[in-house]
């Protein structure tokens, strides 16, 4: 792995690191003022801490997979509670790693800069031109020249 999907890793285990700190620290201070919100967050931790793990070995077959899984499944989340959170914010009762889309809501909180936003898209990208099937044909064509 090379450029891109290096950057990639490291901005997803830095999310992985930040995602389960605060998901940490807010269900063993508060849990009961926001379950929803927080049970989120440890969610996204998890995500992101397969999602990087995926990206690391997306080499092999399975785990190019298990990343595929891993980072729609983080896309749908982020837009779902996104949406979610600006539509019905009362649902959550505190802000979550996805809430107002990673980004700035309402009430001027600020969240993770729409990183979980852009983030997924980045990271299917990369896996669509890193293909299993494509990178072998690249190399088979490179080799018989």
């Amino acid at each position: 792995m090379t450029g891109i999907g290096r950057v990639l890793v490291i901005v997803y285990a830095i999310m992985a690191l930040a995602a389960t700190g605060r998901s940490f620290v807010q269900i063993a201070r508060e849990f009961d003022e926001a379950p929803v919100a927080y049970t989120l967050s440890a969610l996204a931790a998890v995500v992101y801490i397969v999602a990087t793990l995926a990206l690391i070995f997306a080499g092999r077959r399975g785990w190019y997979l298990v990343a595929w899984i891993a980072i729609s499944f983080e896309l749908a989340g982020v837009l779902i509670v996104g949406t979610l959170s600006y539509l019905i914010p009362e649902i959550f009762g505190h802000p979550s790693v996805w809430s107002y889309f990673g980004g700035i809501g309402p009430d001027g909180y600020i969240g993770y800069v729409f990183v979980p936003l852009i983030l997924p898209f980045l990271g299917l990208w990369w896996l669509w031109s890193h293909r299993p099937s494509r990178v072998a044909s690249s190399g088979e064509v490179a080799a018989a020249s």
